[in-house]
């Protein structure tokens, strides 16, 4: 056992949830040490989280990716740094299999940096590097004896692999080079201040609201769950008593089923189990336990001091007294939720400087600030400030236009794009400049009065439908942000595998068959092209509609203007009631292509009949032949089913495509007697 005194700890991730109560800790119990906390405030980290130390001259909080070499290098010899614990990581598991590159990103990539500069500056006395429990892999049901610290690393997850990826840079520079690091795993933590994504506080939070308890399978998973501040005691006797070249787990051997949590939260708010938990469709692996040995670690003096019942409650009525400590949370709370970023963490730290009670703006205690050093968010704890900011592109199209209405009336701020997809420069400046959580691009080129104006103009299709759209995500993935791309599913048409009345659509992962038009031929290759790009959302939009009925862009419209129309059953967007989705999928961080239309299908003359008995008794319809209208046409429509059961599945309240007719545009524009 070593006997170690720090003097400048640096401590990565300490807005985030285990990393603020150690730095908490530390600051308040040892006022001899400097704390130089560094954080990016990703979704999950709170400034709120660091209130505590807010006001101690021992303290100060440097807003920064740890993935910044100039930055990691310059705080380490500015602040003459001697000890690092190392916290900031992507923890989510689910996130991590939608988003994997993140995960490397951030957890191999950013302690790489950090580990590089503690070779090249040579100061370090002490690299604590945190680890998780996951990195063992699944222990045996019936296994009696814990992973003990020398047991081989077989993760099973993008998460944990990335983390074992992590401990081996780690461990390779400690050989090589000599850097003195420990490195810890740790079981699950819970307490105050945790993002919801995690089980105990979207538990607490869903039941507070009255929502069922989602459980992933059968609820047979075991899991072992320490307190916060007891795993913070424990770092602080990794930190002063750990030997350097060790690994020390960080457990319990109280062991619980995820279905006995949350049975025990159900009934801590006096709520029937059997009636609060609903079980969900589980995830791609979920490990069915882990199991450690903690004995290294009490060897050294820890041990665990609250019992989970204790535990609990005290977490309970944190959340009780703070359901607004996180803003919108709503994404979390899903049973499987999927986010690139949450909104929340940039927005919600950012816009100035957070005050507590008393007034105070300071965060830093230390008034020897660098230009690296940022005050806390002045956000206001009122839940009507929106977490979210929109940074919409097509301003002048219809869908970018409907899009700002629903902004205003949500009360989400937004703005239109100035920049053209085309020019990166000034997309960049744009999302400087908003700062937004979220991208919307409903730019393109579809031609007026119709499509066949593509026909005539192909380079300018391509250079916005194509190039330009491409650039957007690609500068929307540079800069962290999710891009809700409103698409076309005019790329496909009947089949034999698909034919015109057989109720079989087109899915997301089928291949576009319909080249007819020059516009669905750019359309179908960026949305190829886009399959590269995790941080976009496609949504395939067909024949839009909305209750708007003057508006010469409707479907409707359009058709009931028409001498002639040919009567084809096709998949249709009604917008009054998909746009709204399309907000909610960014509030939630959906990826990824999905067909954005009313389940079911509709024929020309099928719309027209309602239009006839909703709005104009008198009007008369006539069809012609696909080859009639080919005479008047330059280019060929498209006309197919697709398969909305995929969006159906994640919104299950969407209407089929004739109810959401009747109801959300012909019952709202109604000028006959019912």
């Amino acid at each position: 056992m070593s006997n170690y005194t720090p003097k400048n700890i640096l401590i990565t991730g300490a807005a985030g949830f285990i990393a603020s109560h150690v730095a908490n800790r530390l600051v308040r119990s040892y006022p001899e040490y400097n704390i130089v906390v560094l954080d990016k405030l990703d979704y999950c980290s709170n400034l709120k989280n660091l209130s505590p130390s807010r006001s101690s001259p021992n303290f100060k909080f440097v807003k920064g990716d740890i993935g910044s070499a100039d930055l990691v290098n310059y705080l380490l010899i500015t602040e003459n740094i001697d000890t690092i614990m190392h916290f900031a990581a992507q923890t989510h598991v689910d996130n991590s299999f939608g988003n994997s590159f993140e995960f490397t990103k951030n957890n191999i990539y950013g302690t790489h940096v950090l580990l590089e500069a503690c070779k090249v500056t040579g100061q370090i006395r002490r690299f604590i590097h945190v680890s998780t429990d996951e990195v063992y892999g699944e222990t045996d049901e019936d296994a009696v004896v814990g992973n003990h610290e020398a047991s081989q690393l077989l993760p099973t997850n993008p998460y944990s692999a990335t983390k074992a990826g992590a401990e081996m840079l780690v461990m390779a520079y400690g050989r090589s080079y000599g850097l003195p690091v420990i490195t810890t795993r740790g079981n699950n933590v819970y307490g105050p201040n945790q993002f919801p994504e995690k089980l105990i506080p979207k538990f607490i939070l869903l039941a507070l609201n009255g929502k069922p308890l989602p459980i992933h399978g059968d609820g047979s998973n075991v899991r072992s769950y320490l307190y916060c501040e007891d795993v913070a005691e424990a770092f602080e006797v990794v930190l002063h008593r750990g030997d350097v070249g060790h690994v020390y787990n960080i457990g319990t051997k109280k062991e619980r089923r995820v279905i006995d949590v949350a049975k025990d939260i159900s009934n801590l708010f006096n709520k029937d189990p059997d009636a609060s938990i609903q079980f969900v469709e589980n995830r791609p692996f979920n490990d069915q336990r882990y199991f450690l040995d903690d004995q290294k670690l009490k060897n050294l003096g820890w041990s665990e001091k609250t019992t989970w019942e204790e535990g609990l409650k005290k977490t309970m009525d944190w959340y009780v007294n703070n359901p607004d400590w996180w803003g919108d949370v709503s994404g979390a709370l899903l049973p499987h939720p999927r986010m690139l970023m949450m909104p929340g963490g940039v927005e919600r730290n950012l816009d100035g400087a957070e005050k507590d009670d008393s007034g105070s703006s300071e965060i830093s205690g230390n008034a020897n600030h660098t230009g690296m050093v940022v005050p806390a968010s002045k956000i206001s704890n009122s839940p009507s400030k929106s977490p979210y900011k929109f940074l919409i592109y097509g301003r002048t199209g219809w869908i970018g236009g409907l899009l700002s209405k629903l902004c205003e009336k949500q009360g989400i701020p937004y703005e239109y794009g100035k920049g053209r997809l085309e020019d990166r420069s000034q997309l960049l400046s744009d999302i400087h400049a908003v700062k937004p959580t979220h991208v919307f691009n409903a730019a393109g080129v579809t031609g007026r009065p119709n499509v066949d104006w593509c026909e005539s103009h192909k380079t300018e299709t391509i250079r916005t439908n194509v190039a330009g759209t491409l650039n957007l995500a690609d500068v929307c993935k540079e800069n962290g942000l999710l891009m809700m791309n409103f698409a076309t599913g005019c790329i496909f048409e009947y089949d034999a595998a698909h034919p015109e009345g057989s109720g079989i659509g087109f899915k997301e992962e089928d291949t576009p068959n319909f080249t007819g038009s020059f516009y669905s031929k750019t359309k179908a290759m960026v949305e190829e092209l886009l399959k590269e790009y995790p941080n976009v959302c496609t949504l395939r939009v067909r024949m839009p509609i909305s209750s708007d009925l003057n508006n010469p862009r409707n479907f409707i419209t359009k058709i009931s203007r028409y001498n002639k129309v040919v009567n084809i059953p096709n998949s249709m967007t009604i917008l009054d009631e998909l746009l709204p989705i399309s907000i909610e999928m960014a509030k939630r961080n959906l990826t990824g292509i999905w067909n954005f239309t009313n389940p079911g299908v509709v024929s020309h003359n099928e719309i027209l009949e309602m239009y006839k008995k909703y709005i104009n008794p008198e009007f008369k319809l006539s069809n012609f032949t696909l080859e009639e209208q080919a005479k008047v046409i330059v280019a060929p429509r498209s006309n197919n089913e697709m398969d909305a059961s995929k969006l159906k599945k994640e919104f299950p309240e969407l209407l089929s495509i004739k109810e959401s007719l009747i109801k959300n545009v012909f019952e709202p524009n109604r000028k006959t007697s019912a």
